[in-house]
């Protein structure tokens, strides 16, 4: 191995880390405020891939139909829960949330699908039928067992994604999907060439993280999520609602994975099923950073990437193996220096 091809391996390393980076802060997120681990976390960068290869390709993605199912589920779990406590004010704003908006959305994939629209629009329109589907997803899976041990949510997180991969198969089908790149060219910088897909890539990522740093610093949302993420209880005794905050957690984590799909599909081929591999190395990154810190969660995301990097170069068949390797020694040091907390402390 030369310079120059060590420079070539850091660059990938560096683009694919920025990707577990964000997928990384959304796991830590979730399971902050919910005490989740999110396992269907790369499903959404499979949706968002997908869905917007949909777009590109003229088709109206099957997102459109699967947001309208999911949000007849849970429109049909909330009028359960109106008749058996006899109150029936809130079903007002679900059928807002769970029955309007997916159906305006799915029409308005419908009129989009093969008019050959800007990028930018198509984009738009992805998230418009991805993201809401995480509340959705909340309401219907994790909702009813929010107060469940954390096992037992991990249990339900295990179902949810093998049921998430199975619609993917059965929505988007078995071949797998690229979309076009953001922007073409490359920049020369000594020895090296640094394509602009992966600068956009860079980019787009720290930008989100500096938008959800500033959405949890300055807005009244966000210091809600940070309030319940510190003590939930306590968050429900200050007029803070941590079914809100599941809502509002789930929804961020949705467009995290979508934003994730949409900028690794000009990279790479992305079927129903890539997202597990891709999602689990953003939990590794989760794994190093405690599940408790970002910027630690962001730096072993990069590290997650240089090493793949360099693994898929001087052993390609066992790179995956080496970078799930990675958590055994962060867990074992993890084991050996911090105190046991029980749950309900």
């Amino acid at each position: 191995m030369d310079f120059s091809i060590a420079l070539i391996l850091i660059q990938d390393g560096i683009t694919n880390g920025a990707i577990y980076a964000l997928l990384a802060i959304a796991l830590v997120l979730v399971f902050a405020v919910t005490r989740t681990i999110f396992i269907p976390q790369g499903e959404f960068v499979t949706f968002g891939a997908l869905t917007l290869a949909g777009f590109v390709a003229g088709k109206t993605p099957g997102t459109a139909s699967l947001l309208v199912a999911a949000g007849a589920v849970a429109w049909l779990m909330d009028i359960a829960v109106a008749v058996r406590r006899k109150n029936f004010r809130p079903l007002r704003r679900s059928t807002i949330g769970f029955v309007v908006v997916p159906l305006v959305f799915y029409l308005g994939a419908r009129y989009a699908a093969g008019r050959s629209l800007p990028l930018a629009v198509d984009v738009l329109l992805t998230l418009a039928l991805v993201v809401p589907f995480g509340p959705i997803l909340y309401r219907v899976a994790y909702q009813p067992v929010a107060e469940a041990s954390v096992l037992v949510l991990l249990i339900v997180s295990v179902g949810v994604h093998l049921a998430m991969t199975g619609l993917g198969l059965i929505f988007f089908g078995a071949e797998g999907s690229r979309t076009p790149a953001f922007a073409e060219g490359s920049l020369t910088l000594g020895a090296t060439s640094i394509s602009a897909q992966s600068m956009v890539v860079v980019g787009t990522s720290l930008a989100l993280i500096v938008a959800l740093f500033l959405f949890f610093e300055y807005t009244l949302y966000g210091k809600a999520l940070r309030a319940t993420a510190v003590n939930r209880r306590g968050a429900r005794l200050m007029g803070i609602s941590t079914v809100m905050s599941g809502r509002i957690t789930f929804a961020v984590a949705a467009l995290i994975g979508c934003f994730s799909g949409m900028l690794i599909a000009p990279i790479t081929t992305i079927y129903y099923d890539s997202g597990f591999l891709i999602g689990l190395k953003g939990f590794v990154a989760a794994i190093i950073g405690g599940l408790a810190s970002y910027p630690v969660a962001a730096a072993g995301a990069i590290g997650v990437g240089i090493l793949e990097a360099f693994s898929s170069f001087w052993a390609s068949a066992y790179k995956e193996v080496i970078v799930f390797t990675l958590i055994i020694p962060v867990l074992l040091l993890r084991s050996m220096t911090s105190r046991h907390v029980e749950e309900e402390e």
